[in-house]
């Protein structure tokens, strides 16, 4: 049995009326959940007041930290300010897991917050400098989901340039039979391929293409020294360089729209745009465009620009994969990153340390 604590959005029939007492904010539904949370097969829930849940949380992060924390939700709606009204004050540390992340708004309504732990490798749903002027830690979940993206990426690729997922689609619609061969294809192997941001997961992504025997270059900010791989200085001369162009950068004001049409031009119709950063990077417009129009040979897209939405000329394009932004979607990854998420707020609030800090917390 585990306990799973929320305030359920829009519903404050369990609080009762006026005035609430911190234990009324916090509702509690047991339900049963099938594996062992713990990781020696036991957890001790704690009761805390100065930790607050905002927005919805993945559910693997849900039950990993409803089985050892009590702890409540911010509400929604006009709920929401009456909670700020009486227990702002209390708040340390504020936990969340992406959507709808903390702006800056949250942040200056919480006066004595500390850290915000965030259960995902991206940080751009938070507000970081609005957290950087009040010395207010962040933490991420970085390197246990690397290789769960990077295998996503090969996928795409795959699929985009070998048309697997057409030619599944082929055969179910009885077309082999009717209409004979599938279209020719393109080969993966000895590709030059370009990867924007040789971080942690386009290391990752470049390692699993040398087997392929892919030439591989990249673009950062600055070049890394000892790197074996060819440095582009710029975008637009990575994609001109390369048949296919990986998008894994960070997703944040620095890198929006960074792969512009300038940069999608650049790749041409011969090239195919991966991305499994975020979809801010791209200029969705000018992609949905060129790759509709032969403007590139086609597209393998794991996140979009306003998620869950996807662009309807996207969708009877046989050119184009479509992911459900599902780069780290496995169940050991999401537990990892859960796990490593909870060890971030175990150890604030025991040493006032962050584990993996994006910002660290002023003393």
């Amino acid at each position: 049995m585990l306990a799973h604590w929320s305030l359920p959005k829009g519903d404050v029939a369990a609080c009762g009326h006026g005035s609430r007492t911190w234990s009324e904010w916090v509702v509690l539904q047991v339900d049963t959940f099938p594996g062992d949370l713990g990781d020696d097969g036991s957890v001790t829930v704690k009761k805390t007041n100065d930790v607050l849940r905002i927005g919805e949380f993945e559910r693997t992060f849900e039950a990993e930290l409803g089985a050892r924390y009590e702890t409540p939700k911010l509400p929604d709606g006009p709920q929401r300010a009456e909670f700020l009204a009486e227990h702002a004050a209390d708040i340390r540390v504020l936990v969340t897991s992406g959507y709808p992340g903390v702006d800056a708004d949250t942040i200056a309504a919480l006066p004595n917050l500390e850290a915000i732990v965030s259960n995902g490798a991206g940080v751009d749903s938070i507000d970081l400098e609005a957290a950087k002027r009040r010395g207010i830690g962040v933490s991420n979940t970085p390197d246990v989901l690397s290789d769960t993206v990077a295998d996503t990426a090969l996928g795409l690729i795959l699929m985009a340039l070998r048309s697997f997922g057409a030619a599944d689609r082929y055969v179910r619609a009885g077309r082999w039979a009717r209409d004979s061969q599938f279209p020719y294809a393109r080969d993966v192997s000895g590709l030059q391929v370009g990867i924007l941001g040789l971080g942690r997961i386009g290391s990752a992504i470049a390692t699993r293409l040398l087997g392929f025997d892919c030439a591989i270059a990249y673009h950062n900010r600055h070049r890394i020294d000892g790197s074996p791989y060819r440095y582009a200085e710029s975008p637009v001369e990575l994609a001109e360089s390369v048949d296919v162009l990986v998008v894994a950068t960070t997703g944040d004001h620095r890198t929006r729209n960074l792969v512009d049409r300038t940069v999608l031009e650049a790749l041409g119709p011969e090239g195919y745009l991966i991305n499994i950063a975020r979809g801010s990077v791209v200029d969705q417009d000018a992609l949905v465009e060129l790759v509709a129009g032969g403007g590139l040979a086609g597209a393998g897209l794991d996140v979009f620009a306003d998620e869950p939405n996807v662009p309807a000329e996207l969708l009877t394009l046989d050119n184009v994969v479509l992911f459900p932004h599902i780069g780290s979607a496995t169940a050991r990854t999401r537990r990892a990153m859960a796990l490593l998420a909870i060890r971030n707020l175990d150890s604030y609030l025991n040493t006032g340390e962050l584990v993996t800090p994006v910002l660290r917390p002023r003393k």
